[in-house]
């Protein structure tokens, strides 16, 4: 059976609403933006659930501040002894100052990064987002030359970029993807269903049910993939009622 969903915007919010069998409606915030999802049950109408997100408005917008203020909180000093991460799994940064082209390396649990003395914070921050976009550009083709089959449709073109709000962004007309940089920083199977989520909008360019229906059809485990993405670095925040 179809699930039935809707979009809804709130008070500035954008709000992803899933009808469901289920008894009590659950508000979701997600990081890293403080994406908004509802499972409501299906015996309410939209205007019910626009009326249950507005009384959770101050609950809402709480959520949002803190998932804000703990991705700033989050922010490196890119020092040795820092935790970093790469494709899901945690390393020890290492600096080490050395004449020479920088390089960044891993070596078991360790993430070396070599750099000429005196660079700074800033300086040590571009070489590490210039390894993990190499890492993204290496890992995109392959991906892509699995989907296109699938999904019946190519890409005309595609680009990492550092995404405050977003995961991935797909325009339909031209054909474009665009990635986060952070998807470097997760599991490999988070890419993948991002990259799946994008090329599906070529198909269908809202999150209604048809685009459901394909998702569920190209990778019935989306929902799980999509749970990791949002799970690290930070946990959602749930209400239930």
């Amino acid at each position: 059976m179809s699930t039935a969903s809707a979009y809804l915007r709130i008070s500035g919010i954008g709000v992803d609403v899933i009808f469901k069998d289920i008894k009590n409606l659950h508000i979701g915030v997600y990081p890293p933006s403080g994406r908004v999802r509802v499972a409501a049950p299906e015996r309410l109408s939209e205007e019910d659930v626009r009326l249950a997100i507005v009384h959770r408005l101050p609950w809402i917008k709480k959520q949002r501040e803190r998932l804000r203020d703990a991705s700033r909180q989050s922010a490196r000093e890119m020092v040795s002894g820092e935790s970093h991460y790469a494709w899901g799994s945690r390393f020890r940064l290492v600096i080490t100052e050395e004449e020479g082209r920088p390089q960044v390396r891993i070596s078991g649990t360790k993430l070396h990064l070599l750099v000429p003395r005196d660079t700074d914070t800033e300086e040590r921050r571009s070489l590490l987002d210039a390894w993990y976009r190499k890492q993204l550009k290496a890992a995109v083709p392959g991906l892509l030359a699995k989907w296109e089959p699938i999904v019946g449709k190519q890409v005309s073109g595609w680009m990492v970029r550092r995404m405050k709000t977003k995961w991935g962004s797909c325009n339909p007309t031209s054909g474009r993807i665009s990635l986060n940089l952070e998807l470097a920083k997760k599991h490999p199977s988070c890419l993948e269903y991002i990259l799946v989520h994008e090329m599906a909008h070529l198909r269908e360019r809202t999150h209604g049910e048809r685009f459901v229906t394909l998702m569920d059809e190209y990778l019935p485990t989306w929902r799980a993939l999509r749970d990791l993405l949002n799970q690290a670095p930070l946990a959602h925040q749930e209400w239930s009622s």
